[in-house]
């Protein structure tokens, strides 16, 4: 699970640069899938130990992590897009596909770290 976690790293960083230099370098906040796969590619990185419970330690933090970054970008997108609507102003949709984009992958990361710690646990290896 730790190497799957690198390539959603990875994945999130190429979003983050991609929304970022996509919007002209202008927008900062484009960067935080960038941060969130950072994060997940230190701990993704840390998790490779063979120590057991450090493993177990470190991917429980990813999916944390990968918690946390999924409601919070399917949160903004949602209020990015009411806001928008309520305003009468057409929104941002390459701030609104970046935070579904993101939210997206962190839900697939999420439920593959579950469904990952479930089927440890029935097989004896916890």
């Amino acid at each position: 699970m730790a190497k799957l976690t690198i390539v959603f790293a990875a994945l999130l960083i190429l979003l983050g640069l991609g929304s970022f230099f996509g919007t002209g370098s202008q927008h900062p906040t484009a960067l935080i899938p960038t941060w969130f796969g950072l994060g997940l590619g230190i701990f993704g990185y840390l998790a490779m130990s063979p120590v057991e419970s450090r493993r177990k330690l470190f991917m429980h933090i990813n999916v944390t992590i990968g918690l946390l970054g999924f409601l919070g970008s399917a949160i903004k997108a949602v209020q990015g897009y009411l806001h928008a609507n309520s305003a009468g102003v057409p929104p941002d949709m390459i701030a609104i596909g970046s935070q579904v984009a993101m939210a997206g992958l962190l839900l697939v990361y999420v439920l593959l770290c579950v469904r990952s710690f479930i089927a440890a646990r029935r097989s004896g290896k916890v």
